[in-house]
């Protein structure tokens, strides 16, 4: 086995509360098939090798090589063994990421345009949202507002983050893209909420819309070993056109 590729699957696997063995190694190989580990079209290594370098049985393996077919990311060659698909199915919002990446065309990135930062009393929506208390700070930014506890709040949770939080706010992209490639995959267990709802007077200024448009709110939250750290809401515009999300059948 490549030695990168052992080097990957070797990783530390925890997976959140509840999460089943296969799902979490089926994230890992596709943490894989999306970054390249696994090249397009490149055959994968037999069931007892990926068990060996992860450290799992070979069923809950080979239950995950069955989620990943039944996905569209590999296939099977009798015979042969099971290679990865030669183009792989899009991602939308079932996948943990930033939003400026779930809401971009295939090769048509969006440009994030920093707003104002600073240091603030928390809203009610960011207090419940994160679970905090009247005395935590929130940060906003253009019409991606996100939102993390301040100080001690976040220190006390990870250092990393505390560190690079105010690197990332200078940077062009939301604080989550930001934070993620300054700490690395220092998020879990993500989730996105949608909803409709009005531009209303501010917001569609900002949008180049009317104040009754219609909009799509996406409120997303993300955790730091098993602490919710991370809330933001998006507002987006009609304009953007169709948002798909990619759906599959749920493990049993």
């Amino acid at each position: 086995m490549n030695p990168d590729v052992h080097a990957f699957l070797s990783q530390t696997l925890t997976p959140s509360l509840g999460v089943p063995l296969r799902v979490a190694v089926y994230s890992r190989l596709t943490d894989g098939i999306r970054s390249n580990i696994f090249p397009l079209g490149s055959l994968l290594p037999r069931e007892t090798e990926l068990g060996a370098a992860i450290g799992l049985s070979r069923t809950v393996v080979r239950e995950a090589l069955m989620l990943l077919e039944e996905d569209g990311l590999i296939v099977t060659r009798r015979g042969v063994g099971r290679f990865v698909a030669e183009t792989l199915p899009g991602v939308g919002l079932e996948e943990f990421r930033p939003f400026e990446t779930a809401l971009a065309d295939q090769g048509r990135p969006l440009k994030v345009v920093p707003g104002e930062m600073k240091i603030q009393p928390s809203i009610d929506y960011i207090n419940k949202g994160l679970s905090l208390d009247a005395e935590a700070n929130g940060e906003p930014i253009a019409l991606v507002q996100e939102g993390l506890p301040a100080g001690k709040y976040l220190s006390d949770i990870s250092s990393a983050l505390a560190e690079n939080l105010q690197k990332a706010a200078e940077s062009e992209e939301t604080l989550l893209a930001a934070l993620i490639r300054l700490c690395g995959p220092v998020f879990t267990a993500g989730t996105c909420g949608i909803s409709a709802g009005v531009a209303g007077a501010g917001r569609a200024k900002q949008l180049n819309l009317r104040a009754q448009d219609p909009v799509l709110i996406l409120t997303q939250t993300a955790q730091h070993n098993g602490t919710l750290v991370y809330l933001a809401k998006c507002i987006v515009s009609p304009h953007l056109g169709q948002l798909n999300i990619v759906q599959t059948t749920p493990p049993s």
